[in-house]
Parts: C-alpha cells; sequence; structure tokens
C-alpha cells in the first residue's frame, strides 16, 4: 500500500446512474478501511473548480446504497476542459490535500480523470452510465436498473394494448447505444426493437404487424432506442395509418392496430438501483481504492466475463472510438500491434454478441 496516501475524493460525473451511490460508498467504507480519509466532491467537476466537498465518514454514507440518483450529484462541467478551470480544480485539490481521485461516470469522466493524472493527480475511473457504452467493459453501473426500469414499464402499457387491441412504440435511452432497447424488447415479449447498431425494415415491421393481426395477436410492442433519431413518433403515427387505411380497404375494422407513442425519457434513469448494480458498484468500488492505493493511475475498473478487471483509460477511450466508428487521425499512435489486435478481439466478440442477441429477438418476436 503507497503511504502516501492519506486522503481521496470521490465524484460522480455525467448522467447520473442507479448504483452511483453504492459505488460512493464502497469507496469510502473501503478506503477508511485502509486508513485513508475520504472527501466527497459535490457536482462532479464543478466542486473540484468551486471548491464544494464534504468529508464523507461511514456514517455519512449509511442508508445511500438504496437510492438512485447521486447524493454527490452531478454536472457536465465544460469549465474543467480549459486549462483556467483545471488549474483551479488542481489548486483545491491540493488545498485540501487529497493525493488521488475516483471518478464515477461515463467517457467524459474518463476524459477528466486523463487530465488529471496528467496534471499529477492520480485518478482510477469506475463506469457509471445507464446506456452499457462503454466498450472495454460487459456491463456499466445503472445499466441493469435501468433495463428493470424499462420492463416494469412496459409491462404495464402491455395491460391496455392488450385489453384494446393497440400497439405501443415505446422509446427508451441509451445515447447512441441498443443495448438497453434490445434486450428490454426481448424481455417484454416486443415484436421489434429499433436500434442504432442494425439496419431497420420499417416495411417489414409493418407487414409483421399486420400479419400477426390477421392471426388474432391483440398486442403489439416495439422498442426503439433513442439513438435512432426521428423514428418513434414518426414510426407510431405510420402503424397507426396504414392499419387503418387497409382495415378501411378491406371493410375490416379489426385490422387497425391503433398506435400510441411513449417516451420514457429520465424515468428509466431513476429508481433504487437492483441488486446487480448495487453489488457490481460495490466490488468496482472497492477494487478502485484498491488500485489507487497501490500507486495504479489511469485505469478504468472493468467487468469482464464476470470478473472484476483494470483496463487503462486511453485503450479505453480509443477501443470506444475504434467500436463506434469515430477514430480520428493518431489517435491509435503509441498502441503496440498486440494492443490493436486486443482491440479488435474485444470488438469482434461484442458485435458477435450483439448480432446473436438481435437475432434471437427476432426469431422469437411474433
Amino acid at each position: 500500500m503507497a503511504t502516501k496516501f492519506r486522503k481521496i475524493g470521490v465524484l460522480t460525473s455525467g448522467g447520473d446512474a442507479p448504483g452511483m451511490n453504492a459505488a460512493v460508498r464502497a469507496v469510502t467504507r473501503a478506503a477508511l478501511a485502509r486508513g485513508v480519509q475520504v472527501m466527497g466532491i459535490y457536482g462532479g467537476y464543478r466542486g473540484m473548480i468551486d471548491d464544494d466537498m464534504i468529508e464523507l465518514t461511514s456514517r455519512e454514507v449509511s442508508n445511500k446504497i438504496t437510492l438512485g440518483g447521486t447524493f454527490l450529484y452531478s454536472d457536465r462541467c465544460l469549465e474543467f476542459k480549459e486549462e483556467a478551470g483545471m488549474k483551479k480544480a488542481i489548486e483545491t485539490l491540493k488545498k485540501h490535500e487529497i493525493d488521488g481521485v475516483v471518478c464515477i461516470g461515463g467517457d467524459g469522466t474518463f476524459r477528466g480523470a486523463t487530465d488529471l493524472s496528467a496534471h499529477g493527480i492520480p485518478t482510477i475511473g469506475i463506469p457509471g452510465t445507464i446506456d452499457n457504452d462503454i466498450t472495454a467493459t460487459d456491463n456499466t453501473i445503472g445499466f441493469d436498473t435501468a433495463m428493470q426500469t424499462v420492463l416494469e414499464n412496459v409491462d404495464r402499457l402491455r395491460d391496455t394494448c392488450e385489453s384494446h387491441a393497440r400497439c405501443n412504440v415505446i422509446e427508451v435511452m441509451g445515447r447512441g447505444a441498443g443495448d438497453i432497447a434490445l434486450n428490454t424488447a426481448i424481455a417484454c415479449g416486443a415484436v421489434d426493437a429499433v436500434i442504432p447498431e442494425v439496419k431497420f425494415d420499417e416495411d417489414a415491421l409493418l407487414k409483421k404487424i399486420v400479419r400477426l393481426r390477421r392471426d388474432g395477436k391483440r398486442n403489439f410492442i416495439v422498442i426503439v432506442s433513442e439513438g435512432v433519431e426521428d423514428c418513434s413518433e414518426r414510426l407510431a403515427k405510420r402503424i397507426n395509418d396504414e392499419t387503418k387505411a387497409l382495415g378501411e380497404k378491406e371493410n375490416d375494422k379489426t385490422l387497425w392496430v391503433e398506435t400510441k407513442f411513449c417516451r420514457l425519457a429520465h424515468v428509466v434513469r431513476g429508481g433504487s438501483p437492483t441488486l446487480s448494480d448495487r453489488l457490481l458498484a460495490t466490488k468496482m468500488g472497492v477494487r478502485a481504492v484498491d488500485e489507487l492505493l497501490a500507486g495504479k493511475s489511469d485505469l478504468v475498473i472493468c467487468e469482464k466475463g464476470g470478473e472484476i478487471v483494470t483496463t487503462e483509460i486511453k485503450f479505453s477511450q480509443v477501443l470506444d472510438r475504434m467500436y463506434k466508428g469515430t477514430l480520428k487521425d493518431g489517435m491509435l499512435d503509441g498502441f503496440t500491434k498486440e494492443q490493436l489486435d486486443e482491440m479488435k478481439a474485444i470488438i469482434a466478440e461484442k458485435k458477435k454478441v450483439f448480432e446473436e442477441t438481435y437475432a434471437l429477438m427476432a426469431e422469437l418476436a411474433n
């Protein structure tokens, strides 16, 4: 254990996610058990700049594991990206004699952690985002809870769809990732999922709905990821209008599938974290403290194959870019052939799992 660590900071940044509080609790209690003080930084990197902090004791984090959101609050701080803002943040950390920081959030949070590390403040990142869009980890904190929240709401909507022989097109969060939409589509028995990763055939969906309606099916659920722009409301209107026109043409009112649109929006980000998210957050929080006190920095804590492991933040960020097709010139500089091959293997496996999951959804969506 590195004796230089007397006090560490912990923050949550970016979009809030259920389980962040469990992670803060784990970081705090693990550090205290190792004789290290903990400062909670309010509002993410904004709290560093504004010197808005609180000492976290074991009692201070009591009863927080059940709470959604983040009791340390969150903010997207543009000022932190500027050198002047960074300087203020570093001065605040030095003032409080903070020797290292655990940063809980998504990719933007990790970029900030890397900046701190470059200025001599050791940092460890923990992936907290409902979107599950950190390629280096199988699961992010908040993902499981978000899916459960979607499932509970869709189950309620299905009840009224069945009663009135209707369709609900339901848009869920996920930013540019379709993980929430795809998995919940399977779990709720949706007739289709519209996600950024797979080309969507609207005509085929319309034909399927008509075929299933003729076969006596009464309720229809379509899950759409918010990452697919200009889709949800337009698709709901098309299903409604075209099935109504078909019913009028064939003089068969039962063919009209009255269709409603529902955007769950930030409901998906709230709520008490599930058991899975509490466990994941706890394991990641403890591992983050251990890595930091061992003198490590610029790492993100990941879950791979059920095991808690570490990955370099830069590796994680470039891997994300490679997977999402957003690489820029020079981003691959400095990586060895072995590292690049590893990235390609991770991406190939992730895409394979995604394709298999989508194929499963499509096969059962009837």
